[in-house]
């Protein structure tokens, strides 16, 4: 599933990404690799960005970036 469809204070881990070897390297920037846990914190309203948080730091994405983001609904381990 895309992360862009989790509910909110779901836990779930990022299995891959649909954006290609730019998107991954953006990401992987901004902390978010390929196996983290996260938690969707909050779709902010009016199309606005998912808020997630990734080993205690909180990102904003928007919901384009969301939407090719792969991940799978699995309780992580640490949570």
């Amino acid at each position: 599933m895309q992360l862009l469809y989790a509910h909110d204070g779901q836990w779930v881990r990022v299995t891959g990404f649909l954006g290609g070897a730019r998107l991954e390297k953006k990401l992987g920037q901004l902390g978010l690799l390929h196996g983290d846990c996260v938690q969707i914190l909050r779709h902010a309203p009016f199309g606005g960005p998912v808020l997630i948080e990734v080993d205690g730091r909180s990102i904003a994405l928007g919901r384009g970036i969301a939407s090719k983001i792969e991940v799978e609904e699995i309780k992580c381990v640490s949570h």
